[in-house]
């Protein structure tokens, strides 16, 4: 599966800044992506009005893997947590 990387920063209610990246399957919409990592972000406790489209843009393309693929399947996206997540990789 080919997908493309949204790279996302979002401002946390304590003013940190968390850095992350929502991969969606390619063709998806960067308003699709955006609104995918606004549903992350409300399902760690984070306000997505933190999250805006010019801190969402487009960054690469690449092919997913099987855990990544799964995740696409069952929910429409994954999130690769970064600096400032609550489990970065």
């Amino acid at each position: 599966m080919k997908i493309d990387v949204y790279d996302s920063y979002a401002q946390t209610r304590q003013g940190h800044v968390m850095h992350f990246d929502v991969f969606v399957e390619t063709n998806t919409s960067a308003e699709q992506a955006l609104q995918y990592g606004k549903n992350w972000l409300e399902s760690i406790g984070e306000n997505a009005a933190g999250l805006n489209q010019s801190h969402c843009n487009f960054c690469h393309s690449e092919v997913a893997n099987p855990e990544v693929q799964l995740s696409i399947k069952n929910d429409g996206y994954f999130i690769l947590q970064m600096e400032g997540c609550p489990t970065p990789f």
